[in-house]
């Protein structure tokens, strides 16, 4: 039997697609993510399932799309009797060492059944720490005395401040490269599941030096030119923009905003190629597959709009990165693939790749053949999100104070109107089509318009390809909706 591969997920918060440099954007400076792709596959057409954390994370550690278990609001974390491929791999015999970011499991639960060793990247003493505690830097919940609009473009620029520049994730970096120092010192053959879960590029948009001074101001707006303003977008966009009225911002401080959110990128990158030199030097890089991604994108200034939406599909936030190195033992053609993939194939490559039955009915498809040199993998990905009227647990109540950065999204998820209405995007070829429960649905033709800027949906010529991509996402909803956990109650 072959020796079975350690697992390494490595995972970014809130990066979109476009921000690596070896798909073609000059001001990105993400070497050991470019360096990666010698090894392994780049999927420039990969997709989460839902634009925000927890219905994504929920998502992708099951196998499981976000309507399947009902995971659509930030606050409905994992029952315990749903699966997760972090207990799975527990339970088969892994060491499974789990850093930093949760938003899976509640914060009054035990991680004990999930994992060997849980570490919050706040206190540097915790590394076995199972408890939960609190960031000591302000949860995101800015509400300055002196109030000013522009707060809800969460930019801070340039900092010193360790708590404001990703020290959380610079202390899960080395709980990992302790960990894996202490496997080499210990020198047991148990394999490992390294679940490295970082905060960055997450907003705030604040970074320090030297990355934040390594971005090229002229490339970024060169190579990454913003989206223009359009009143022909889902009408939570067009409300969350207007209430965050960063309208008459300039060109150059977008670009300046945008440099930040990429040296935040160069940072994460940095730590990713920390942790795969220590792989390398410890003798563990050609036994280990490396998973590369992020839960999902972000604005980041495009359609004058920062941050994330609940039920909005842009590629901005659902085309994310995923970069897959597999151990040494399985065949790769080293590449960029144009191939559609979604974050759910990953629990079903980490099965097949280990050898460890997930035990359940689960929707993802194994990378092992696009990794081997396929170029199709899916016909069609998906992502969903958004509720029905009525849904109050999935607007998120809260954030009612107009000086809450977070006002302008939670506030317009909160009303009644059609803006947070049910959505589901499907992908297929080159059209994407948004069907939305309470407004006008949504189509795109990405060859001709990449910006997804003009919504092509009542253009007769594209009516043969609405009609196909309806009756496939049909298909899927029949293929995945009613789900029965892997239990048999006493009658």
């Amino acid at each position: 039997m072959a020796k079975r591969p350690n697992i390494l997920y490595f995972v970014a918060d809130q990066m979109r697609s476009d921000v690596q440099h070896h798909l073609g954007n000059e001001a990105a400076v993400t070497p050991n993510l470019d360096a990666l792709v010698n090894d392994g596959v780049s999927f420039r057409n990969a997709y989460c399932q839902n634009p925000v954390c927890v219905p994504s994370r929920c998502s992708f550690l099951t196998g499981l799309y976000p309507h399947t278990t009902g995971h659509r609001t930030m606050h409905f974390l994992q029952n315990s009797d749903e699966p997760n491929i972090l207990r799975i791999m527990k339970n088969a015999g892994y060491e499974v060492i789990w850093t930093h970011r949760n938003d899976v499991l509640g914060g009054d639960k035990p991680k004990t059944d999930y994992c060997d060793e849980f570490y919050d990247g706040i206190h540097p003493e915790n590394r076995r720490d199972f408890v939960r505690t609190q960031t000591a830097f302000g949860g995101g919940h800015y509400m300055p005395e002196t109030f000013n609009k522009d707060v809800y473009s969460f930019y801070y620029g340039k900092v010193d401040d360790p708590r404001m520049a990703g020290q959380q994730d610079v202390n899960a970096v080395n709980a990992c490269l302790d960990y894996l120092d202490r496997k080499k010192e210990e020198g047991d053959d148990k394999p490992f599941f390294l679940y490295c879960t970082l905060m960055f590029p997450h907003p705030p948009y604040a970074c320090d030096d030297p990355w934040y001074s390594m971005i090229d101001r002229k490339k970024t707006e060169e190579c990454w030119p913003r989206k223009g303003w359009v009143e022909d977008k889902p009408s939570m966009l067009v409300e969350t923009a207007n209430k965050m009225d960063l309208h008459d911002w300039s060109e150059e401080r977008w670009t300046e905003l945008r440099a930040t959110y990429l040296a935040m990128t160069a940072k994460w990158d940095d730590q990713l190629g920390q942790i795969v030199q220590k792989l390398k030097e410890n003798g563990f890089y050609d036994d280990t597959s490396i998973f590369v991604f992020s839960d999902h994108g972000d604005y980041t200034g495009d359609y004058d709009i920062v941050e994330k939406l609940q039920n909005c599909f842009e590629d901005d936030l659902s085309n994310i990165p995923l970069v897959v190195k597999p151990a040494k033992q399985f065949e790769v053609k080293p590449r960029i693939s144009d191939a559609l993939v979604e974050l759910v194939d990953l629990s079903a490559t980490v099965s097949e790749m280990t050898g460890v039955e997930l035990g359940y009915v689960q929707y993802g498809k194994s990378l092992l053949p696009a990794l081997a040199g396929s170029d199709f993998h899916k016909d069609a990905v998906f992502c969903e999100g958004g509720r029905d009227h009525g849904d109050i647990p999935s607007m998120e109540i809260g954030h009612k104070d107009p000086r809450d950065m977070y006002w302008p999204r939670i506030s317009t998820q909160q009303e009644e109107g059609p803006q947070h209405t049910k959505a589901t995007m499907i992908r297929m070829g080159n059209l994407k089509y948004v069907q939305r429960l309470y407004e006008k649905d949504e189509l795109y033709d990405l060859e001709k318009d990449p910006n997804e800027m003009v919504n092509v949906i009542d253009d007769p010529s594209y009516a043969a390809e609405v009609l196909k991509m309806q009756k496939r996402m049909l298909q899927w909803y029949q293929e995945t909706a009613d789900w029965v956990p892997n239990r048999k109650d006493i009658r």
